[in-house]
């Protein structure tokens, strides 16, 4: 039967984006009563965002924040270590930047490079990757003996949507920006990163710093299910919980049988 010829009609996508909306305002409101709760408690919020290049971690991270307050939020991005930086305790430049009472610090990408780019891209040797994988447990065990509420998330994309979306940033001009030679290691390192990234998960998901992973696909899924997932562990006056239902088949716990049944992309 030969494809129609007609346009499609734009009321599904409509509706979706409406809808999408509605479901984003809720949670921002969410949010905005979580983060009165933090303040009022003197509470400190840590949340790390890891994935493969162009897996969302921007987009979640600008929706999570837009409505909070500047003053008590913190979203920390850092480069490139300086060579004195790269002599110095590997975690140590990331100490100050840690959540103080009363506020909600977001990592676009962590202390979680070493186990990911750095491994695969060869900028630390094999001793300091074991070194690492052999400590972050325990570092991340001080952080949350401390009172940290840590989160940990992993925004999980299969081949062929990477490849497309890092074919969106060459040539949208808006997008530039994100460019980088890393970006054009991706999809030649892609069995690479998914080796490093087993490791990962089999070294550092533990009981007091698990790993959630968000299958990102969909962006705007993805988005809703992680707020909704983080808000519904976190306790707060007038939370509804009727909206803070994460779908199980967009964000979950880690577990190895995850790596084997196609939940995460290979």
């Amino acid at each position: 039967m030969p494809h129609s010829t007609e346009t499609p009609d734009p009321a599904p996508t409509a509706d979706k984006a409406k809808t999408y909306a509605r479901s984003l305002r809720e949670l921002q409101i969410e949010l905005v009563k979580y983060q009165k709760h933090l303040i009022s408690h003197d509470e400190r919020l840590l949340l790390l965002l890891e994935g493969r290049d162009a897996a969302g971690k921007d987009g979640a991270i600008k929706h999570i924040v837009e409505h909070l307050s500047p003053r008590e939020t913190r979203v920390v991005a850092l480069g490139k270590p300086s060579d004195r930086e790269a002599g110095a305790w590997y975690f140590q430049r990331y100490v100050p930047h840690l959540p103080l009472s009363q506020e909600f610090v977001l990592f676009n990408r962590s202390w979680y490079n070493r186990a990911g780019v750095e491994a695969v891209m060869g900028f630390c040797d094999a001793a300091q990757y074991q070194e690492f994988l052999d400590t972050v447990p325990v570092f991340e065990q001080m952080l949350v003996r401390s009172g940290i509420r840590l989160f940990k998330y992993y925004l999980d994309i299969d081949h062929d949507e990477q490849r497309r979306r890092l074919q969106a940033r060459r040539t949208d001009p808006l997008k530039q920006w994100k460019l980088s030679p890393i970006d054009s290691a991706a999809q030649q390192h892609w069995k690479d990163y998914s080796r490093a990234r087993d490791a990962m998960f089999a070294r550092t998901h533990t009981l007091h710093a698990p790993w959630y992973v968000v299958r990102a696909g969909d962006k705007q899924a993805a988005r809703l299910n992680l707020i909704r997932h983080l808000l519904s562990h976190l306790d707060y006056h007038g939370k509804d919980g009727q909206l803070l239902r994460p779908d199980p088949a967009v964000v979950f716990t880690y577990v190895e049988e995850a790596l084997r049944d196609g939940r995460i992309a290979r």
